[in-house]
Protein backbone atom coordinates (compact mmCIF):
# COMPACT_ATOMS: atom_id res chain seq x y z
CA UNK A 1 0.00 0.00 0.00
CA UNK A 2 1.21 3.27 -0.71
CA UNK A 3 0.85 7.27 -0.75
CA UNK A 4 0.26 9.03 -3.77
CA UNK A 5 -0.67 12.43 -4.30
CA UNK A 6 -3.97 11.84 -1.80
CA UNK A 7 -4.58 8.30 -2.92
CA UNK A 8 -3.94 5.27 -1.66
CA UNK A 9 -2.18 2.97 -4.08
CA UNK A 10 -2.80 -0.83 -3.87
CA UNK A 11 -0.60 -3.08 -5.41
CA UNK A 12 -2.14 -6.27 -7.11
CA UNK A 13 -1.07 -8.03 -9.73
CA UNK A 14 -2.49 -8.17 -13.35
CA UNK A 15 -3.53 -11.05 -15.18
CA UNK A 16 -2.09 -11.43 -19.22
CA UNK A 17 -4.14 -10.72 -21.95
CA UNK A 18 -5.61 -13.13 -24.40
CA UNK A 19 -7.44 -11.89 -27.39
CA UNK A 20 -10.58 -12.04 -25.95
CA UNK A 21 -9.12 -9.87 -23.02
CA UNK A 22 -7.21 -7.44 -25.39
CA UNK A 23 -10.81 -7.29 -27.38
CA UNK A 24 -12.56 -6.29 -24.80
CA UNK A 25 -10.04 -3.79 -22.34
CA UNK A 26 -7.43 -3.18 -25.35
CA UNK A 27 -8.00 -0.43 -27.34
CA UNK A 28 -10.01 -1.63 -30.37
CA UNK A 29 -9.65 1.77 -31.72
CA UNK A 30 -5.76 0.48 -32.18
CA UNK A 31 -6.51 -2.48 -33.09
CA UNK A 32 -8.80 -2.24 -35.99
CA UNK A 33 -6.76 0.88 -37.36
CA UNK A 34 -3.55 -1.59 -37.52
CA UNK A 35 -5.59 -4.62 -38.81
CA UNK A 36 -7.24 -2.28 -41.55
CA UNK A 37 -3.67 -1.01 -42.70
CA UNK A 38 -2.16 -4.53 -42.94
CA UNK A 39 -5.37 -6.43 -44.61
CA UNK A 40 -5.23 -3.55 -47.16
CA UNK A 41 -1.61 -3.06 -47.07
CA UNK A 42 -1.11 -6.99 -48.51
CA UNK A 43 -3.94 -6.33 -51.06
CA UNK A 44 -1.78 -3.38 -52.31
CA UNK A 45 1.32 -5.75 -52.34
CA UNK A 46 -0.48 -8.30 -54.77
CA UNK A 47 -1.27 -5.74 -57.02
CA UNK A 48 1.78 -3.52 -57.47
CA UNK A 49 4.03 -6.51 -57.02
CA UNK A 50 2.32 -8.77 -59.93
CA UNK A 51 4.16 -7.70 -62.82
CA UNK A 52 7.57 -7.38 -60.87
CA UNK A 53 6.66 -10.92 -59.96
CA UNK A 54 6.34 -12.35 -62.80
CA UNK A 55 9.20 -10.75 -64.55
CA UNK A 56 11.87 -12.10 -62.37
CA UNK A 57 10.45 -15.01 -60.56
CA UNK A 58 7.85 -16.09 -62.98
CA UNK A 59 5.80 -15.97 -59.86
CA UNK A 60 2.93 -12.97 -60.37
CA UNK A 61 2.51 -13.80 -56.02
CA UNK A 62 5.88 -14.17 -55.48
CA UNK A 63 6.04 -10.92 -52.97
CA UNK A 64 2.40 -11.78 -52.15
CA UNK A 65 3.12 -14.83 -50.72
CA UNK A 66 6.06 -14.13 -48.56
CA UNK A 67 3.96 -10.71 -47.23
CA UNK A 68 1.69 -13.09 -46.09
CA UNK A 69 4.18 -15.13 -44.26
CA UNK A 70 5.57 -12.29 -42.37
CA UNK A 71 2.05 -10.51 -41.63
CA UNK A 72 1.17 -14.02 -39.77
CA UNK A 73 4.79 -14.25 -37.96
CA UNK A 74 3.91 -10.59 -37.04
CA UNK A 75 0.29 -11.40 -35.60
CA UNK A 76 1.77 -13.81 -33.72
CA UNK A 77 4.45 -11.43 -32.67
CA UNK A 78 1.95 -9.19 -31.77
CA UNK A 79 0.06 -11.47 -29.36
CA UNK A 80 2.72 -12.60 -27.46
CA UNK A 81 3.91 -8.96 -26.78
CA UNK A 82 0.45 -8.42 -25.53
CA UNK A 83 0.64 -11.61 -23.90
CA UNK A 84 3.97 -10.06 -21.89
CA UNK A 85 3.97 -7.64 -19.23
CA UNK A 86 6.00 -4.78 -20.24
CA UNK A 87 7.43 -4.21 -17.25
CA UNK A 88 9.49 -7.60 -17.80
CA UNK A 89 11.20 -5.93 -20.53
CA UNK A 90 13.72 -3.83 -18.80
CA UNK A 91 16.32 -6.64 -18.27
CA UNK A 92 16.49 -7.33 -21.52
CA UNK A 93 16.74 -3.54 -22.69
CA UNK A 94 20.78 -3.45 -22.64
CA UNK A 95 21.72 -7.22 -23.92
CA UNK A 96 19.04 -5.68 -26.97
CA UNK A 97 20.78 -1.95 -26.91
CA UNK A 98 23.89 -4.17 -26.93
CA UNK A 99 22.85 -7.13 -29.74
CA UNK A 100 21.49 -4.25 -31.75
CA UNK A 101 24.71 -2.53 -31.44
CA UNK A 102 26.48 -5.46 -32.95
CA UNK A 103 24.02 -6.41 -35.99
CA UNK A 104 24.95 -2.81 -36.75
CA UNK A 105 28.68 -3.07 -36.95
CA UNK A 106 27.77 -6.50 -39.03
CA UNK A 107 26.77 -4.53 -41.68
CA UNK A 108 30.09 -3.71 -42.98
CA UNK A 109 31.83 -7.00 -42.17
CA UNK A 110 32.25 -8.21 -46.42
CA UNK A 111 29.84 -10.95 -47.18
CA UNK A 112 27.78 -10.84 -44.57
CA UNK A 113 26.66 -6.56 -45.81
CA UNK A 114 24.21 -6.25 -48.48
CA UNK A 115 24.75 -3.47 -50.83
CA UNK A 116 21.63 -2.24 -52.39
CA UNK A 117 21.78 0.83 -54.40
CA UNK A 118 24.46 2.63 -53.12
CA UNK A 119 23.66 1.71 -49.30
CA UNK A 120 24.74 -1.11 -47.21
CA UNK A 121 21.65 -1.32 -45.02
CA UNK A 122 21.08 -5.40 -44.96
CA UNK A 123 22.57 -8.55 -43.71
CA UNK A 124 22.36 -11.62 -45.01
CA UNK A 125 22.05 -14.97 -43.12
CA UNK A 126 22.30 -18.12 -46.27
CA UNK A 127 18.38 -17.21 -47.95
CA UNK A 128 17.89 -14.95 -45.62
CA UNK A 129 18.07 -11.16 -45.61
CA UNK A 130 17.63 -8.36 -42.62
CA UNK A 131 17.72 -4.89 -42.33
CA UNK A 132 18.83 -4.30 -38.39
CA UNK A 133 17.92 -1.23 -38.40
CA UNK A 134 14.77 -1.82 -37.61
CA UNK A 135 15.52 -3.95 -34.71
CA UNK A 136 17.14 -0.80 -33.50
CA UNK A 137 14.27 0.85 -33.21
CA UNK A 138 12.72 -1.30 -31.26
CA UNK A 139 16.18 -1.39 -28.79
CA UNK A 140 16.14 2.05 -28.87
CA UNK A 141 12.75 3.02 -27.74
CA UNK A 142 13.26 0.33 -25.25
CA UNK A 143 17.10 1.61 -24.20
CA UNK A 144 15.78 5.35 -24.03
CA UNK A 145 12.83 4.70 -22.00
CA UNK A 146 14.89 2.64 -18.89
CA UNK A 147 17.58 5.16 -19.56
CA UNK A 148 15.33 8.27 -18.85
CA UNK A 149 13.12 6.87 -16.64
CA UNK A 150 16.19 6.43 -14.19
CA UNK A 151 17.69 10.06 -14.97
CA UNK A 152 13.89 11.67 -15.09
CA UNK A 153 15.46 14.21 -11.93
CA UNK A 154 18.44 15.04 -13.71
CA UNK A 155 16.66 15.73 -17.05
CA UNK A 156 16.69 19.51 -16.86
CA UNK A 157 20.47 19.96 -15.94
CA UNK A 158 22.71 20.70 -19.22
CA UNK A 159 25.76 18.66 -17.35
CA UNK A 160 23.92 15.49 -16.28
CA UNK A 161 20.87 15.29 -19.08
CA UNK A 162 20.92 17.24 -22.16
CA UNK A 163 25.04 16.19 -22.75
CA UNK A 164 24.27 12.59 -21.94
CA UNK A 165 21.78 12.44 -23.74
CA UNK A 166 22.89 14.21 -27.12
CA UNK A 167 25.85 11.42 -26.90
CA UNK A 168 23.90 8.86 -27.00
CA UNK A 169 22.14 10.49 -30.02
CA UNK A 170 24.91 10.87 -31.65
CA UNK A 171 25.90 7.37 -31.22
CA UNK A 172 23.15 5.84 -32.21
CA UNK A 173 22.28 8.22 -35.62
CA UNK A 174 25.83 8.36 -36.44
CA UNK A 175 26.05 4.27 -36.62
CA UNK A 176 22.74 4.51 -39.38
CA UNK A 177 24.19 7.09 -41.07
CA UNK A 178 27.37 5.06 -42.09
CA UNK A 179 24.80 2.57 -43.48
CA UNK A 180 23.53 5.59 -46.19
CA UNK A 181 20.05 5.41 -44.38
CA UNK A 182 19.07 9.23 -44.34
CA UNK A 183 15.07 7.77 -43.59
CA UNK A 184 15.22 5.78 -40.36
CA UNK A 185 17.76 8.31 -39.43
CA UNK A 186 15.22 10.88 -38.73
CA UNK A 187 12.68 8.00 -37.55
CA UNK A 188 15.40 7.11 -34.72
CA UNK A 189 16.02 10.78 -33.84
CA UNK A 190 12.30 11.44 -33.96
CA UNK A 191 11.73 8.57 -31.43
CA UNK A 192 14.70 9.43 -28.97
CA UNK A 193 13.49 13.49 -28.85
CA UNK A 194 9.97 12.67 -28.06
CA UNK A 195 10.69 10.47 -25.69
CA UNK A 196 13.23 12.74 -24.01
CA UNK A 197 10.29 15.70 -23.97
CA UNK A 198 7.94 13.38 -22.64
CA UNK A 199 10.33 12.59 -19.89
CA UNK A 200 10.58 16.03 -18.11
CA UNK A 201 13.26 18.01 -20.49
CA UNK A 202 12.84 21.81 -20.90
CA UNK A 203 11.45 23.17 -23.61
CA UNK A 204 14.49 25.44 -24.89
CA UNK A 205 16.94 22.32 -24.14
CA UNK A 206 14.26 20.03 -26.70
CA UNK A 207 14.38 22.99 -29.70
CA UNK A 208 17.88 23.20 -29.11
CA UNK A 209 18.86 19.36 -29.68
CA UNK A 210 16.19 19.62 -32.59
CA UNK A 211 18.05 22.53 -34.24
CA UNK A 212 21.54 20.71 -33.36
CA UNK A 213 20.22 17.86 -35.16
CA UNK A 214 18.75 19.73 -38.48
CA UNK A 215 22.17 21.33 -38.47
CA UNK A 216 23.63 18.09 -38.80
CA UNK A 217 21.27 16.66 -41.55
CA UNK A 218 22.21 19.88 -43.55
CA UNK A 219 26.06 18.93 -43.39
CA UNK A 220 25.35 15.27 -44.17
CA UNK A 221 23.20 16.37 -47.32
CA UNK A 222 25.87 18.77 -48.65
CA UNK A 223 28.53 15.94 -47.96
CA UNK A 224 27.35 13.06 -49.91
CA UNK A 225 26.85 14.43 -53.92
CA UNK A 226 23.72 11.77 -54.15
CA UNK A 227 21.93 13.15 -51.31
CA UNK A 228 22.58 17.06 -52.83
CA UNK A 229 21.01 15.83 -56.38
CA UNK A 230 18.03 14.27 -54.14
CA UNK A 231 17.16 17.75 -53.08
CA UNK A 232 17.90 19.38 -56.02
CA UNK A 233 15.43 16.55 -57.78
CA UNK A 234 12.95 17.41 -55.35
CA UNK A 235 12.91 21.49 -56.37
CA UNK A 236 12.43 20.64 -59.72
CA UNK A 237 11.72 17.10 -60.94
CA UNK A 238 11.53 18.40 -64.57
CA UNK A 239 15.29 19.30 -64.71
CA UNK A 240 16.09 15.88 -65.19
CA UNK A 241 13.24 13.55 -66.00
CA UNK A 242 15.20 10.82 -67.10
CA UNK A 243 17.25 10.35 -63.99
CA UNK A 244 16.86 12.13 -60.96
CA UNK A 245 13.52 13.67 -61.17
CA UNK A 246 12.28 10.27 -62.95
CA UNK A 247 10.53 8.56 -59.61
CA UNK A 248 9.14 12.21 -58.20
CA UNK A 249 7.71 12.58 -61.88
CA UNK A 250 6.12 9.10 -62.06
CA UNK A 251 4.55 9.08 -58.57
CA UNK A 252 2.89 12.31 -58.85
CA UNK A 253 1.79 10.49 -62.53
CA UNK A 254 0.32 8.25 -60.36
CA UNK A 255 -1.63 9.95 -57.96
CA UNK A 256 -3.32 12.03 -60.60
CA UNK A 257 -3.97 9.41 -62.62
CA UNK A 258 -6.17 8.10 -60.02
CA UNK A 259 -8.72 11.16 -59.71
CA UNK A 260 -11.25 10.58 -56.69
CA UNK A 261 -12.32 6.97 -57.38
CA UNK A 262 -9.07 5.35 -59.10
CA UNK A 263 -8.85 2.89 -61.92
CA UNK A 264 -10.06 0.02 -60.49
CA UNK A 265 -7.70 -2.54 -57.82
CA UNK A 266 -5.01 -4.17 -60.66
CA UNK A 267 -5.68 -1.52 -63.55
CA UNK A 268 -2.34 0.12 -62.46
CA UNK A 269 0.29 1.08 -65.28
CA UNK A 270 2.67 2.49 -63.53
CA UNK A 271 3.42 -0.41 -61.71
CA UNK A 272 4.24 -2.30 -65.11
CA UNK A 273 8.07 -1.05 -64.34
CA UNK A 274 7.48 2.60 -64.91
CA UNK A 275 7.64 3.52 -61.08
CA UNK A 276 10.59 2.06 -59.28
CA UNK A 277 10.25 0.27 -56.12
CA UNK A 278 6.10 0.28 -56.55
CA UNK A 279 5.58 -2.10 -53.97
CA UNK A 280 7.58 -0.74 -51.10
CA UNK A 281 9.20 2.70 -50.55
CA UNK A 282 6.36 4.19 -53.36
CA UNK A 283 3.11 1.94 -52.62
CA UNK A 284 1.28 4.68 -51.94
CA UNK A 285 1.59 6.06 -55.54
CA UNK A 286 -0.42 2.50 -56.66
CA UNK A 287 -2.81 3.22 -53.95
CA UNK A 288 -3.55 6.36 -55.23
CA UNK A 289 -3.73 5.50 -58.58
CA UNK A 290 -6.07 2.36 -58.29
CA UNK A 291 -8.18 3.52 -55.48
CA UNK A 292 -7.81 6.99 -55.90
CA UNK A 293 -8.26 10.34 -53.15
CA UNK A 294 -11.03 7.54 -51.80
CA UNK A 295 -8.19 5.35 -50.46
CA UNK A 296 -5.77 7.29 -49.88
CA UNK A 297 -7.71 9.40 -47.51
CA UNK A 298 -9.15 5.76 -45.90
CA UNK A 299 -4.75 5.03 -45.10
CA UNK A 300 -4.51 8.63 -43.93
CA UNK A 301 -7.37 8.40 -41.11
CA UNK A 302 -6.31 4.63 -40.52
CA UNK A 303 -2.58 6.32 -39.39
CA UNK A 304 -4.76 9.37 -37.81
CA UNK A 305 -6.94 6.91 -35.34
CA UNK A 306 -3.28 5.00 -34.73
CA UNK A 307 -1.63 8.09 -33.95
CA UNK A 308 -4.30 9.44 -31.74
CA UNK A 309 -4.90 6.17 -30.29
CA UNK A 310 -1.15 5.61 -29.11
CA UNK A 311 -0.86 8.96 -27.50
CA UNK A 312 -3.53 8.22 -25.50
CA UNK A 313 -2.45 4.91 -24.56
CA UNK A 314 0.98 6.90 -23.55
CA UNK A 315 -1.41 9.43 -21.08
CA UNK A 316 -3.55 6.44 -19.80
CA UNK A 317 -0.15 4.61 -19.07
CA UNK A 318 0.52 3.51 -15.18
CA UNK A 319 3.95 4.21 -15.03
CA UNK A 320 6.58 6.92 -16.93
CA UNK A 321 8.01 3.54 -18.30
CA UNK A 322 4.84 2.85 -19.92
CA UNK A 323 4.48 6.44 -20.86
CA UNK A 324 7.73 6.45 -22.69
CA UNK A 325 7.55 3.22 -24.58
CA UNK A 326 4.00 3.91 -25.87
CA UNK A 327 5.10 7.60 -26.90
CA UNK A 328 8.17 6.02 -28.56
CA UNK A 329 6.05 3.81 -30.57
CA UNK A 330 3.88 5.77 -31.57
CA UNK A 331 5.86 8.49 -32.87
CA UNK A 332 7.64 5.66 -34.61
CA UNK A 333 5.23 4.97 -36.31
CA UNK A 334 3.60 7.82 -37.16
CA UNK A 335 6.84 9.94 -38.39
CA UNK A 336 7.77 6.56 -40.45
CA UNK A 337 4.29 7.22 -42.23
CA UNK A 338 4.42 11.27 -42.36
CA UNK A 339 8.00 10.83 -44.36
CA UNK A 340 7.18 7.87 -46.65
CA UNK A 341 3.56 9.67 -47.62
CA UNK A 342 5.45 13.17 -48.05
CA UNK A 343 8.06 11.78 -50.17
CA UNK A 344 5.76 9.93 -52.33
CA UNK A 345 3.33 12.97 -52.40
CA UNK A 346 6.65 14.94 -53.57
CA UNK A 347 6.25 16.76 -50.25
CA UNK A 348 9.83 16.00 -49.23
CA UNK A 349 12.63 14.54 -50.72
CA UNK A 350 13.02 10.73 -51.38
CA UNK A 351 14.05 8.98 -48.29
CA UNK A 352 13.66 5.00 -49.07
CA UNK A 353 11.52 4.12 -45.98
CA UNK A 354 8.87 1.75 -46.36
CA UNK A 355 5.02 2.44 -45.65
CA UNK A 356 4.33 1.20 -42.13
CA UNK A 357 1.97 -2.15 -42.57
CA UNK A 358 1.69 -1.79 -46.29
CA UNK A 359 4.56 -1.91 -48.36
CA UNK A 360 6.45 -5.11 -48.88
CA UNK A 361 9.11 -6.35 -46.42
CA UNK A 362 8.84 -8.88 -44.05
CA UNK A 363 11.51 -7.69 -41.20
CA UNK A 364 9.79 -4.02 -41.16
CA UNK A 365 5.98 -5.39 -41.40
CA UNK A 366 6.86 -7.77 -38.51
CA UNK A 367 9.13 -5.37 -36.29
CA UNK A 368 6.10 -2.97 -36.42
CA UNK A 369 3.35 -5.45 -35.13
CA UNK A 370 6.06 -6.88 -32.42
CA UNK A 371 5.63 -3.16 -30.93
CA UNK A 372 2.25 -2.56 -31.61
CA UNK A 373 1.89 -5.50 -29.09
CA UNK A 374 3.66 -3.84 -26.35
CA UNK A 375 1.54 -1.08 -27.06
CA UNK A 376 -1.66 -2.82 -26.64
CA UNK A 377 -0.17 -4.81 -23.56
CA UNK A 378 0.40 -0.60 -21.65
CA UNK A 379 -2.96 0.02 -23.27
CA UNK A 380 -4.95 -3.27 -21.05
CA UNK A 381 -2.35 -2.10 -17.83
CA UNK A 382 -3.44 1.43 -18.07
CA UNK A 383 -7.62 0.10 -18.13
CA UNK A 384 -6.63 -2.32 -15.65
CA UNK A 385 -5.21 0.39 -13.27
CA UNK A 386 -8.59 2.34 -13.82
CA UNK A 387 -6.73 5.73 -13.72
CA UNK A 388 -6.44 8.28 -16.37
CA UNK A 389 -3.76 11.07 -16.09
CA UNK A 390 -5.62 14.00 -17.14
CA UNK A 391 -2.91 16.53 -15.62
CA UNK A 392 -1.44 18.98 -18.47
CA UNK A 393 2.10 17.85 -19.66
CA UNK A 394 4.12 20.78 -18.05
CA UNK A 395 6.62 20.83 -21.02
CA UNK A 396 9.61 23.16 -18.99
CA UNK A 397 6.72 26.16 -18.29
CA UNK A 398 6.70 25.77 -14.33
CA UNK A 399 8.29 22.70 -13.03
CA UNK A 400 10.91 21.89 -15.73
CA UNK A 401 9.61 17.96 -16.15
CA UNK A 402 6.65 16.92 -17.33
CA UNK A 403 3.56 16.07 -14.33
CA UNK A 404 3.82 12.70 -15.30
CA UNK A 405 3.84 10.12 -11.74
CA UNK A 406 6.56 8.20 -10.17
CA UNK A 407 7.04 4.73 -10.34
CA UNK A 408 4.56 2.64 -8.87
CA UNK A 409 5.39 -0.46 -7.11
CA UNK A 410 3.16 -2.97 -9.85
CA UNK A 411 2.15 -1.54 -13.31
CA UNK A 412 -1.63 -3.12 -10.94
CA UNK A 413 -1.84 -0.47 -8.60
CA UNK A 414 -5.43 1.08 -8.33
CA UNK A 415 -6.87 4.17 -7.03
CA UNK A 416 -8.83 3.59 -3.62
CA UNK A 417 -9.43 7.01 -2.50
CA UNK A 418 -8.06 9.59 0.22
Amino acid sequence: MKRHRGLTLVSMPVPLPGWSTLWRRGDRGLLLAVGGLAAFGLVMVFSASESQGWLWHRNAAYYFERQLVWLVLGAGLLWGCAQLDYHRLRPLVRPLALGSLALLLLVFVPHLGVTSNGARRWLKFGPLEMQPAELAKVAVLLYMASWLERRRDRLHSVEEGVLPFLALLALITGLVMLERDLGTTLILAAIMLSQFLVAGSRKRHVLLLVAIVALAIAALIRMEPYRFHRIMAFLNPWADPLNSGFQSIQSILALGSGGIFGVGLGQSIQKYQWLPFAHTDFIFAIVGEETGLLGTTAVLVLFAVFTYRGYRIALRAPDLFGSLLACGITTWITAQAVINIAAVTVTLPTTGIPLPFISYGGSSLAISLLAVGILMNIAVQGEKVGWIRHARVDLGRRYGWAPVPRDRDRAGAVAEGP
